[in-house]
């Protein structure tokens, strides 16, 4: 069985393919997002080549692909049906190799196998399922066609892993044709974003009076100073921190902050002044129900207030949000009678709106809010 699309051949494993398998698996990526063996050695590709995949073509259970180079027959990666159940629904995977990235053959591959799928076959849906954090993986489904679901927790998580995956499916019809460039409407905006938290989370920059400010992912060398911030009377009134806020919180923070980034969820980060001291933190935050809005929420340290850095900063984050993520509108919230809150707000361009009457919970019971907002089209 052979397929030839949009530039790439498909077809079962062969002995010869030992060798290029197993030199793709020694690739992290590979190792860190698959269930390849680890070390993978060279009998376990070439037990892959030889027994696993030709069982799963004999006994119907999977439809595992070679993927080529048409002309020079060059192996570019790995990419088929892992699992083909009765009801007609078949799971999908892929790796590419370390030396053919960037090309888009994983795209083109798996859409081939969708389309062979659903023709040849005659499966009536695909899924896809991926470890959080897996955006690389997450890309090519968009792109592909794949609707990605929700989160389901994974049976075996990887070591050091997430214990959640992504999960999506794909149904006849929906597969772009050979040649298609990108996923069309919403999926235009997820992949996007795929694209964006799959790399490691971006320095900011923000400029405070004759200082240049960094806004960066939290460090061990900040959490003393995040814990003294919270400790503070201004913190423990108007925010929802724990108290008595303790270290083992910061460490807790922290990895949450590594979690948002990966899951796609959120960007949080640590306001550094010119000598690269803490002086605040701010998050700004995806809504799971509105692709094109976000809020923020942040506190300065005490050291740090009345010099501007807070209002730098919240504009530099929102101008990011809108230009980087598409994001249409971003909404801050405070409680009434936060009035620093409420300037720092303004002066990075916000616009009040109103009162919100038992608008956010706070410390264990609704309390009214202030609710101001910036529109993308207010930056240009």
């Amino acid at each position: 069985m052979e397929i030839i699309e949009d530039g790439l051949l498909l077809r079962p494993w062969r002995e010869a393919d030992a060798d290029a398998v197993h030199r793709a698996c020694q690739d992290p990526d590979i190792q860190r997002w698959t269930t390849v063996p680890r070390p993978y050695l060279p009998e376990h590709a070439h037990g892959f080549v030889t027994e696993l995949s030709r069982r799963a073509w004999a006994e119907g259970t999977g439809a595992p692909f070679a993927v080529c180079d048409p002309v020079t027959g060059d192996l570019l990666g790995s990419c088929g049906l892992v699992s083909i159940s009765g009801a007609g629904t078949g799971e999908i995977g892929y790796w590419t190799a370390p030396w053919a990235r960037g090309r888009g053959v994983t795209v083109r591959a798996s859409r081939a196998v969708a389309r062979w799928s659903f023709e040849t076959l005659g499966l009536r849906r695909l899924i896809w399922q991926a470890e959080v954090g897996n955006h690389a993986s997450r890309l090519v489904a968009l792109r592909v066609g794949f609707r990605i679901d929700g989160l389901l927790r994974l049976a075996d998580p990887a070591p050091n892993g997430s214990a959640d995956g992504w999960i999506g499916s794909l149904l006849p019809g929906e597969v772009p044709a050979p040649g298609a460039t990108g996923p069309a409407g919403p999926g235009t905006l997820a992949a996007r974003r795929a694209a964006v938290f799959g790399r490691p989370q971006p320095t900011l920059f923000a400029t405070a009076g004759a200082g240049e400010l960094l806004l960066r992912p939290m460090e061990e060398q900040d959490l003393d100073a995040v814990v003294e911030t919270c400790h503070d009377p201004e913190t423990i009134r108007w925010t929802t921190v724990p108290d008595p806020y303790e270290r083992a919180d910061a460490q807790w923070y922290r990895g949450f902050s590594r979690e948002a980034w990966a899951r796609g969820d959120a960007a949080c980060y640590v306001i550094a002044d010119p000598d690269d001291r803490y002086a605040g933190s701010i998050d700004l935050r995806l809504s799971p129900a509105d692709p094109l809005l976000a809020d923020v929420g942040f506190m300065t340290a005490p050291a740090a207030r009345g010099r501007g850095y807070m209002p730098a900063a919240l504009a530099a984050l929102s101008a990011w949000g809108f230009t980087t993520l598409g994001l249409a509108r971003i909404e801050w919230k405070a409680n009434v009678g936060n009035t620093a809150s409420r300037r720092v707000a303004e002066k990075a361009g916000f616009a009040f709106e109103g009162t919100a009457r038992g608008g956010v919970q706070h410390r264990g019971e609704r309390v009214d809010a202030w609710i101001a907002a910036l529109l993308a089209e207010d930056l240009t």
